[in-house]
């Protein structure tokens, strides 16, 4: 079992910043990757971006692209979603995931494990 456990979300203007936080627990070192999801009322949950936790190869969505990183603190088992110039449209709902095996990062199905989510609300 692995435990994940968001936090950093807010409120924020447009063009401001905010970093989440993912602290990972339980059974970590099996862990292939680590990815960041986002909901909005009414939509379907879609990728933001992930890392592949042995290389901390990253790959982004193309709307975050640019003003998006994540990074992982394997000493801690935490990922972190840094986020600049915020629009409205990136308010949402935040998850973190975490994989186990076979594992294509933009594909929620391939996640096993999921955080409770926080939420991101920038406004215009």
């Amino acid at each position: 079992q692995v435990q994940l456990v968001e936090s950093g979300g807010g409120l924020v203007q447009a063009g401001g910043s905010l970093r989440l936080s993912c602290a990972a627990s339980g059974r970590t070192f099996s862990i292939t990757g680590m990815g960041w999801f986002r909901q909005a009322p009414g939509k379907e949950r879609d990728f933001v971006g992930a890392i592949r936790w042995s290389s901390g190869t990253t790959y982004a969505a193309d709307s975050v692209k640019g003003r998006f990183t994540i990074s992982r603190e394997k000493a801690k088992n935490t990922v972190y979603l840094q986020m600049n110039s915020l629009k409205p449209e990136d308010t949402a709902v935040y998850y973190c995931a975490a994989s186990y095996g076979t594992w294509r990062y933009s594909t929620p199905g391939d996640y096993g494990y999921w955080g409770q989510g926080t939420q991101v609300t920038v406004s215009s």
